[in-house]
């Protein structure tokens, strides 16, 4: 598949629709991370991490070990992501889960 994206000039744009893709894909998964795990989901991302990191070292395509950095880096920039949701959360732009104590309360 690369030899195909290389051949005729299509890899840069390929990695850039890709890189478009994991962003969009990641911006959804910090809400709902941050919803239903709080900060403990900051250690998956984290874990992702390491793992996309490693794996683009141990990677000779070019296009999967950009994939597998862009991966990476969106992984750890999601841990700091998610502290800003807990804010926008605090700050009323984002519903808060109520646990099951606050449901018997009410």
């Amino acid at each position: 598949m690369t030899d195909f994206l290389e051949t005729h000039g299509l890899l840069g744009i390929t990695i850039g629709l890709c890189t478009f893709l994991i962003i969009g894909l990641f911006h959804p998964l910090v809400i709902k991370g941050e919803y239903y795990m709080g900060q403990r989901c900051n250690w998956l991302f984290l874990l992702g991490g390491i793992i996309c990191t490693i794996a683009t070292f141990m990677t000779s395509s070019v296009f999967w070990s950009a994939v597998l950095g862009v991966t990476a880096c969106s992984c750890f920039w999601s841990i700091l992501e998610v502290k800003q949701q807990r804010e926008r959360v605090r700050k009323g732009w984002y519903p808060k889960r109520e646990t099951k104590k606050q449901q018997e309360k009410v």
